[in-house]
């Protein structure tokens, strides 16, 4: 878990917010004892978690698809070839919306927008760890050449709004 104290403060900040400006409709249904917290959060999100991402075409509509998701630092981070139609639309247009849903039991909104950044950047070396974390032991020194040679682009959700729902099993 790389979130700091300072970072799980500002996500519970956050999470409040969002529910504070939620409509009645939202708030019926996360109601209190569905939320999660900062702290239970970040700790459900350990490793990659699927997302399905939402970006905007040049006029107007929604376009979403799955990505490999990470949760560092209490927000999403993600990849995409530097070619992606979702790169090419965070290019010049970069509100984005992720839901990760692994089950009825569980989901996880975020509304904001991309930053994006050279993969290979050492300022944000934390999702190529993460990646290197998930993907050499399922796929060997390979992953690491494929992605030392790949051409993609990394991004960091800047969140504006965050919701979480849960239920105990």
């Amino acid at each position: 878990m790389l979130e700091t104290q300072e970072d799980l403060a500002r996500l519970q900040q956050l999470l409040d917010r969002s529910m504070a400006a939620a409509g009645p409709h939202l708030r019926s249904i996360i109601t209190h004892e569905r939320r999660l917290g900062a702290p239970e959060l970040a700790e459900r999100l350990q490793g990659m978690r699927l997302l399905v991402l939402a970006t905007v075409t040049a006029d107007g509509r929604p376009l979403a698809g799955p990505v490999d998701g990470y949760f560092l630092h209490g927000t999403f981070w993600f990849s995409s070839g530097r070619d992606s139609v979702r790169m090419r639309h965070l290019a010049v247009r970069p509100a984005v919306s992720a839901t990760h849903l692994p089950s009825e039991d569980l989901a996880v909104t975020v509304h904001g927008r991309a930053e994006t950044f050279a993969i290979d950047d050492p300022g944000f070396g934390d999702l190529r760890q993460a990646m290197l974390d998930e993907y050499l032991p399922k796929q060997g020194p390979a992953f690491e050449t494929w992605l030392d040679n790949a051409d993609a682009v990394g991004a960091r959700i800047v969140p504006e709004k965050m919701f979480t729902f849960h239920l105990d099993g």
